[in-house]
């Protein structure tokens, strides 16, 4: 059932997920819907009654209950995004693109002004206002609320076709921040409520649990599906490169025993040597490691042809991880800086910048080859 004024956007027909896109894009546009940042295309897309719809989730027993919750970064959220702070719950924004994590927590400073609130609850306040929050924090998210171009009233939804929503669900549950019982909240205008046919859907696609709109609020009471996690067959090298967050979790797994297969894997592929390469080095005896041959980056340094290599000492020492070929001109604090990004802090660093090297020292083999997987 849609509102009333919105049949344009929700016309039979769709054969594919884009084609729903782009029919809602255009309705919102040619409407007069469309809200700031436009064009919408290829967007979350903003709209009026966003603010609105924001609200109703106060109406929410799930909400109020809330102590923690994960909201997407997107503008028609930001109305979410002040309700969580104003209500004090701990409030967590993936970041974007998840290049350097995979949350940040939001963090007003004290006694913020309802004004510095609404500030901390848009894009700019989320860059100022947050601390980033590592693999190894206990986060339970009690519930998540996530942007979509279309939803239909059964819970099954599209987003703009990267994939960072449903990606961000499966890390969550691969961390055991949320478990199948965790509601998830869309916000969305009565037009993006559509019927999607089932067929479009895959394993990896996130469903929703309620959907706001500026004029209803949807129980779905949806049967699909969650997913339980990141589904690896499904992830591609060149993902793996785009987050790297994930080369830490697909070692976690790894060291669980499960299949961590990649979509295009073969045996050649220079990071599938890593692992032996530990093997062999954690076996040598106490002396610095010797240098590899594969390519390693410091933020956007690029280490030349060196590479990260560890040596594991004596049983209760550390395991030291070789960072070599740093460029000239970098800096201690910019390889501090892109550890942390990483959540590959070690617990100690010794910088040799004359030497253009470093010694990263972990507390265990497991801790450094979590950091040689960002190699």
């Amino acid at each position: 059932m849609e509102a009333a004024g919105c049949s344009g956007a929700g016309e039979a027909g769709a054969a594919s997920k884009q084609s729903i896109r782009e029919r809602i894009w255009a309705y919102l546009e040619a409407s007069g819907l469309a809200e700031f940042p436009r064009p919408v295309h290829h967007r979350i897309p903003n709209f009026k009654g966003s603010h609105q719809a924001c609200q109703a989730i106060k109406e929410l027993e799930i909400f109020n209950r809330t102590r923690e919750l994960k909201v997407d970064p997107d503008k028609p959220l930001e109305g979410v995004r002040l309700a969580a702070l104003q209500a004090r719950k701990t409030l967590l924004v993936p970041t974007p693109r998840l290049r350097t994590g995979l949350f940040n927590q939001i963090v007003p400073p004290p006694g913020a002004t309802k004004e510095i609130l609404r500030k901390c609850a848009t894009s700019q306040g989320v860059k100022d206002y947050s601390v980033p929050i590592g693999l190894d924090a206990k986060v339970k998210v009690d519930l998540v609320v996530v942007g979509s171009v279309a939803v239909s009233e059964k819970g099954w939804r599209i987003g703009k076709g990267e994939g960072y929503a449903d990606m961000e669900y499966a890390m969550m549950v691969s961390m055991g921040a949320v478990t199948e019982d965790t509601p998830v909240v869309t916000i969305v205008h009565d037009c993006q409520v559509v019927d999607i046919p089932e067929e479009l859907l895959g394993d990896h696609d996130l469903t929703v649990d309620y959907i706001l709109t500026p004029a209803r609020t949807i129980k779905t009471n949806c049967k699909r599906l969650k997913p339980k996690g990141i589904i690896w067959r499904k992830i591609s090298y060149e993902i793996l490169r785009k987050i790297p967050i994930l080369k830490n979790l697909r070692y976690r797994e790894k060291q669980a025993g499960k299949d961590v297969t990649l979509q295009d894997e073969h045996p050649d592929f220079p990071n599938a040597s890593i692992p032996a390469v530990l093997e062999e080095t954690a076996k040598t005896e106490n002396t610095r490691p010797h240098t590899g041959t594969s390519p390693a980056h410091v933020g956007h340094c690029s280490a030349g042809n060196d590479s990260l290599s560890a040596k594991s000492d004596v049983p209760g020492a550390f395991t030291t991880v070789y960072v070599g070929n740093l460029p000239a001109g970098t800096r201690v604090s910019e390889l501090k800086s892109t550890l942390r990004e990483l959540h590959v802090t070690p617990l100690r660093l010794n910088w040799q910048g004359a030497q253009h090297r470093a010694f990263l020292d972990y507390k265990d083999k497991v801790a450094a080859e979590s950091a040689l997987n960002f190699g």
